[in-house]
């Protein structure tokens, strides 16, 4: 099938690689000139592990290509999916003006039977009004032209991307005719997963309801270490435990200084907008936005009480990205670190393998090393943000004797507890025993 993929972000990027392994002819149209020049010349504008080989392969044997001619690509192309961002407004809302633009764009360009995919994450209905956009815009044509549209929000973790769309735990397709359904299970024939046909609304609602269910066990889990470290119970214990309860289940249940990135902040906020527009407030997912703002504060002051003193100290942050195996920083806990330590007048020294030059554009004026151990030496602190493998296999045995103070606080319970104390650091971690 030939395919059309509106926009190349994260997601339509990543779709459109997917697609395109797939067997599928994707065209992926961005209006930046420079970023569809770059993509054709397989440079991404982000970083996913292992995917600009792939992209690389794609774009050499034609079966990938990027452009900013959108007419052209509605013109030959089958399925035509939205994947352009829905950035957060300051009232929380979700902007849908680049999702409106592209919807009329549609409308104007199509001359024949479309299935239209909206793949960006949007507020519970917008398909609606989508598609009342582009029904609009067909009719002032006066052609007579239908059209089917879709919800089929992505389920992509970052760092994993590539592997969930072409690996999907399930797939989720929201639509209202006969012929759209036949239409989406002939694009994914060759995908062996679980997939559910529901209304659009129903598939909008199901991808806000995923990403705030699973940032309230983030938040349950990192209130929870709040109440551990006063009783003297050890959260990973507790995690450990009612993560065997198949009811439950392990995952997201890891204590720590709060979820970022490009997704759960962002989501969440927007839900809870559109309920307060709905006169709806949703409690239980505003106690879990409110606990993940102050997490990194409340993590922080355990920091200043066992140092007494952040003024002139030299602290190490040692991972930027709000997660492993990306360069995102968007949201990143990491960012509410640094303010603190900046208003505590601390001197910072910080290491990350992928998100550096993105920090640099917000704090140009810190002092940023190419190894973690660069950024350890002297410090008299060692705060541990990002899990990054080339962290944790730090040789924490000898690396007390670069340090000028053996305090290790670790944000993310990477390390081991009992191993760094055998090794003579004052370990601090999230909602343990010994915090």
């Amino acid at each position: 099938m030939n395919i059309a993929v509106i926009g190349t972000g994260y997601v339509g990027t990543t779709t459109s690689v997917a697609l395109a392994m797939n067997g599928h002819t994707v065209f992926a149209i961005d209006h930046d000139h420079e970023k569809v020049e770059k993509l054709n010349r397989s440079i991404l504008p982000f970083y996913e592990d292992g995917m600009e080989e792939v992209l690389k392969n794609l774009v050499f044997k034609r079966k990938l290509s990027f452009t900013n001619n959108l007419n052209d690509c509605i013109d030959k192309c089958s399925i035509l999916f939205i994947t352009v961002g829905t950035p957060s407004l300051p009232d929380g809302l979700a902007d849908l003006s680049f999702v409106e633009e592209v919807a009329r764009k549609i409308g104007r360009f199509m001359n024949e039977y479309k299935v239209i995919v909206i793949k960006s994450t949007v507020p519970v209905g917008t398909g609606a009004k989508i598609k009342k956009m582009i029904e609009n815009e067909l009719n002032k044509r006066k052609l007579g032209i239908t059209f089917d549209l879709i919800s089929n929000p992505e389920f992509l973790r970052e760092g994993k991307a590539l592997h969930d769309a072409l690996f999907p735990e399930r797939i989720v397709i929201g639509c209202e005719t006969e012929r759209a359904q036949q239409s989406m299970k002939e694009l994914y024939k060759d995908i062996n997963t679980q997939v559910l046909f529901t209304t659009v609304i129903d598939a909008e609602m199901i991808k806000y309801a995923s990403n705030a269910f699973l940032a309230t066990k983030i938040s349950f889990m990192n209130e929870l270490s709040r109440f551990c470290e006063k009783i003297g119970a050890d959260v990973t214990a507790v995690a450990k435990g009612i993560g065997m309860d198949s009811r439950i289940g392990p995952q997201f249940l890891q204590a720590g200084i709060g979820y970022g990135g490009s997704c759960f902040p962002k989501d969440v906020s927007a839900l809870l907008a559109l309920a307060s527009k709905e006169n709806t407030p949703l409690q239980i997912v505003q106690a879990a936005s409110k606990i993940n703002e102050t997490q990194a504060e409340w993590f922080m002051e355990k920091v200043k009480k066992a140092l007494r003193n952040l003024s002139e100290k030299r602290i190490a942050i040692l991972g930027l990205t709000f997660k492993p195996q990306t360069d995102d920083i968007r949201e990143a806990p990491s960012l509410k670190i640094i303010d603190y330590l900046i208003q505590n007048k601390a001197f910072i020294t910080a290491y990350d393998p992928k998100g550096t030059e993105h920090v640099k554009k917000i704090y140009p004026d810190l002092c940023y090393t190419s190894t973690p151990l660069e950024a350890i030496k002297g410090a008299d602190a060692v705060i541990i943000v990002t899990e990054w493998k080339e962290i944790m296999d730090i040789d924490w045995k000898n690396a007390i004797n670069i340090v000028s103070s053996p305090f290790v606080f670790d944000g993310r319970n990477a390390l081991d507890a009992s191993t760094m104390k055998e090794f003579g650091y004052h370990y601090v971690g999230v909602g343990r025993q010994d915090s």
